[in-house]
């Protein structure tokens, strides 16, 4: 039987993030993956430069940017009627945000753990997990088993290595809106600039990305509309990203990511571990995920032993790691819920960003929380929040009922969520 220390199942931007930090370190990693790469995978595309920093450090920044990683330095947010702009100036973010198809940035990273020394086996189809002495000892595959010391399952939200253990999904969110993306070829705007907006009942999300193409995402609440005819209501729903693709041609079908729901699941058990979307998914407004998978991959690496044989040491240290994951994922996982909720843009929220949009510190505040440098809660103050509301009630007094509902709502999602917080996760043992 081939023996490693670890065994990644997906080598996508989680598990070949992984494998290169760890093989770095010396030890015997075999990264197992179903798709042969390039290939596609739902992603909104968006690094912000907190990830870009982390491809950096990785020793691939040079390679996304070579293939064609689209920078992003500038910054366009548009709710109802407000409008907010703003830059990644160099100052407070050192490296710009990204723009990069998954078929791009999935393949110069499985190209980057294996020059580290990591067996990357792509084409390979994980079908379960073994186990030893009741804990996890490798995984099972249609060209036969691997064994390790430790199993990471890093292969998304239909994580084969979740199903294994029956990892148990906690602090669910309901399917939101439903993304559906294409590629424009011609665009002759390719300011570096990414653009956001809720107009209406869409969301939407555009930006340069790799291969000169412009990628645009068009987010509505009902994903069983024809999706042709929603896609292209949807663009005219938004006269400036009419404007931009205007005269450039469509590439390539639509994709759609139509089945999805927010969870954490158990993270870590007996010989495994779950990484990136396999652990944790939330809505896809904010564009956190990729920029999520690296940051949770260099943590765990961090936290891992020198000896993976000690499994002890290794349970010690996938619990740790599980415990500082819920704490740094929760105040986005909720904050991005509330982003990409469905419905048309609400009278507290829009009031709260136009208050934002008139003050440069606040504008400045909100960039950062996208970046997840800071959480939510310092933006979206109580004051903040109140004199948004009075205002609201104020100038917008048809619509009274539906500020009170609103206030009302997020009192009540306040609490529930701290109660979250507070609670121990399954399976998780006591500190």
């Amino acid at each position: 039987m081939q023996e490693f220390d670890v065994v990644i199942v997906g080598a996508r931007c989680a598990g070949s993030s992984l494998a290169v930090l760890l093989a770095r370190r010396g030890l015997r990693v075999c990264v197992v993956d179903k798709a042969r790469l390039p290939s596609e995978t739902p992603s909104t595309h968006v690094i912000q430069p907190r990830g870009a920093a982390a491809l950096e450090r990785l020793g691939a920044l040079e390679a996304v940017l070579s293939a064609g990683g689209a920078t992003i330095s500038r910054f366009t947010m548009v709710n109802d009627d407000v409008r907010i702009e703003d830059e990644f100036d160099r100052t407070t973010f050192p490296l710009p945000g990204l723009c990069v198809r998954r078929v791009t940035l999935d393949s110069v990273l499985a190209d980057t753990a294996a020059a580290a020394g990591a067996d990357v086996r792509t084409g390979v189809k994980a079908t379960g997990l073994f186990r030893d002495a009741g804990r996890i000892a490798g995984i099972t595959t249609d060209r036969g088993p691997i064994h390790g010391h430790l199993v990471v399952g890093a292969d998304g939200r239909h994580s084969t290595v979740a199903q294994s253990v029956a990892a148990q999904e906690y602090s669910t969110t309901p399917r939101g809106r439903v993304p559906v993306w294409a590629y424009f070829e011609g665009v002759t705007d390719r300011e570096d600039r990414l653009r956001i907006a809720r107009i209406g009942e869409n969301a939407y999300l555009a930006s340069p990305t790799d291969g000169d193409l412009y990628m645009v995402c068009v987010a509505a609440g009902d994903g069983d509309a024809d999706r042709d005819e929603t896609f292209a209501a949807g663009i005219a729903g938004w006269p400036e990203l009419a404007d931009v693709v205007g005269g450039a041609r469509r590439v390539g079908p639509l994709r759609v990511m139509a089945r999805w729901h927010g969870y954490f699941r158990q993270a870590a058990g007996p010989g495994w571990v779950l990484l990136g979307d396999a652990g944790h998914f939330k809505d896809f407004t904010p564009g956190q995920g990729i920029s999520d998978a690296f940051c949770q991959a260099e943590h765990l690496a961090d936290l891992l032993p020198a000896d993976l044989a000690h499994s002890g040491a290794v349970d010690d240290a996938t619990q740790r790691w599980w415990r500082w994951r819920d704490r740094d994922a929760h105040a986005m996982h909720w904050f991005a819920t509330d982003l990409g909720a469905p419905g048309p843009p609400t009278p507290l929220m829009t009031e709260v960003l136009r208050d934002i949009a008139g003050d440069p510190a606040a504008r400045r505040l909100l960039m950062r929380v996208l970046n997840h440098e800071v959480a939510p809660k310092r933006l979206l103050t109580p004051r903040r929040l109140a004199l948004a509301a009075g205002r609201s009630l104020r100038t917008r007094p048809r619509d009274a009922g539906a500020t009170g509902r609103e206030i009302a709502t997020a009192v009540r999602n306040e609490i529930h969520r701290g109660r979250l917080r507070r609670a121990r996760p399954p399976g998780l043992p006591a500190s």
